[in-house]
């Protein structure tokens, strides 16, 4: 008789862990016996389509997500089926699940989120997108992103509040929810809604207020209490509970600090550009007298490093040329139409001389080429002032930008004006560490290695201005290389220490909040 081998304790435990999993009556469980006595695909078929309307929006309607916040286990079936639905890549979500605590110890509340594109009434992603690449559908009121017309900018996500769009490295473009609307021109609820064990989603008909000429206040009274304001889009997703909502209910990675990423090729772009068209106004004045003839050649090499880094920042560079399309109300378009008839004037000024000696024609074209620039460097502000973020507002955003350009300009005719400049812009930027804002934090903790470097930078420049040096002492060129790598520091965190919007997330204990 073969003695019985016994199990061991290990395995034992596994069978007895899932055994017990079986018998838990969880969301998902109950989802799937209650899809199981559905036998019949009429059944089915109805019991879906009761997630969606029975008709189509009527004139001042749109489709939008109803959230019941009470039914919500924050299970992410939603995130599941989404991205399986949509074949997204690896680490791309449309649909995230959050969570948001408030109340009093005696009182406590906390509630799980499940968040997507919101459709807005009036999509910052759409205004701002300089190709057009976004859509709103007349009929149902979806905001639809038109991948075949990206060219992977993406300052559709910095002008998104709520962190909808997402940018897919291996495609080059950005992608978002387009609330399956293949599915629902079929009378098939959006897969995040089918998926939902607890059908904490579904799709209603919103009533939209009129923007076309004035612009509400607050549109949709029940968006989520911790989520960016909605009167900048005017969102139409509907979170409803029947729960009060504590006042000071807030998302749980509320303290988390975020760096966001520097935009190296932005970088360069804001540095040089700027150098070049302050330094090409600075010639045409009576500070530049007695300048080397080779130092107007100078605005033409900038902006050409400048404007093939950006390129750079582009994730389907050959589609560029579609940049004008936005210029009616996308200040990014604006700019880059500005710097492109910048760059030509400034190449033309640049030869003219040889083709056709007359100064007269040549000085012309240099002040046309000055004042296309410098309206371009005005758009270059816009674009970030345009986003509403408190860090990039236009008292903090004007020095920097054009700050950069006039001391780097100055630098090279008027070191002691440049340093008075310089310390000015110091002070300016010097603004923005006290305080308890996003960006405050950011500066001081998880940045203050880069924040202390650009500070050191600056102020060294500043005393090696004072020294008046002069182009023919090796000095000069250490203190225009150490300025501009100070002002390069500077553009970096100008990207990396902005506050970022976006629904309410998890806490991850791996990167403590700094409070």
């Amino acid at each position: 008789m073969v003695a019985r081998r016994k199990q061991p304790p290990l395995l034992n435990l596994v069978e007895e862990l899932l055994a017990e999993q079986s018998r838990l009556q969880t969301p998902v469980a109950r989802a799937s016996i209650a899809h199981d006595q559905l036998s019949s695909l009429r059944s089915q078929i109805s019991n879906y389509q009761s997630l969606i309307p029975l008709s189509t929006p009527g004139p001042g309607e749109q489709y939008a997500f109803e959230v019941d916040l009470d039914a919500c286990s924050g299970c992410k079936a939603c995130v599941v089926a989404c991205h399986s639905l949509n074949g997204l890549d690896d680490g791309e979500a449309w649909r995230d699940v959050g969570l948001v605590a408030g109340g009093s110890g005696a009182a406590p509340y906390q509630q799980t989120i499940t968040t997507a594109c919101h459709h807005c009434a009036d999509p910052a992603c759409l205004n701002g997108c300089p190709v057009l690449a976004y859509e709103k559908a007349p009929l149902t009121g979806i905001v639809r992103h038109l991948d075949d017309q990206c060219i992977g900018c993406q300052y559709c996500i910095l002008k998104c509040p709520y962190d909808v769009p997402k940018y897919n490295e291996r495609l080059g473009i950005v992608r978002k929810c387009d609330l399956c609307h293949q599915r629902l021109a079929v009378g098939e609820a959006p897969a995040c809604a089918q998926a939902c064990p607890t059908h904490a989603i579904k799709i209603v008909t919103v009533t939209v207020s009129p923007i076309a000429n004035l612009k509400s206040e607050i549109s949709n009274p029940d968006f989520l209490p911790s989520a960016p304001d909605p009167s900048y889009t005017q969102p139409t997703t509907r979170y409803v509970t029947q729960r009060p909502v504590p006042a000071n209910t807030r998302a749980a990675d509320a303290t988390l600090l975020r760096p966001q990423p520097a935009h190296w090729p932005l970088v360069i772009l804001l540095t040089l550009l700027p150098f070049a068209i302050c330094l090409q106004t600075v010639l045409l004045t009576p500070l530049a007298a007695g300048a080397p003839a080779l130092l107007r050649w100078l605005p033409l090499a900038l902006g050409a490093t400048g404007l093939g880094a950006a390129t750079l920042h582009l994730g389907q560079p050959l589609r560029a040329w579609r940049v004008f399309l936005g210029l009616r109300r996308s200040w990014f378009s604006r700019e880059a139409v500005l710097f492109g008839a910048w760059f030509g004037l400034t190449g033309a000024a640049a030869l003219l001389p040889f083709v056709l000696p007359r100064p007269g024609l040549t000085d012309s074209l240099a002040l046309a080429a000055a004042v296309t620039g410098l309206l371009g460097l005005g758009c270059s502000v816009m674009i970030y002032v345009d986003t509403r973020r408190q860090f990039w507002r236009l008292s903090h955003t004007a020095p920097r930008l054009l700050g950069t350009g006039l001391v780097l300009a100055l630098a090279t005719v008027a070191p002691v004006t440049a340093a008075l400049v310089l310390f000015a812009k110091l002070v300016i930027e010097s603004l923005s560490l006290p305080g308890a804002s996003t960006s405050a934090r950011l500066l001081r903790g998880p940045l203050r290695r880069a924040t202390i470097l650009r500070y050191t930078l600056g102020l060294l420049a500043f005393l090696a201005l004072l020294a008046r040096s002069t182009p023919e002492h090796v000095t000069y060129y250490v203190t225009v290389a150490g300025l501009l790598a100070g002002e390069g520091v500077e553009r970096s965190l100008f990207f990396r220490a902005v506050d970022a919007p976006k629904m309410p997330g998890q806490p991850d204990p791996r990167r403590p909040g700094h409070p």
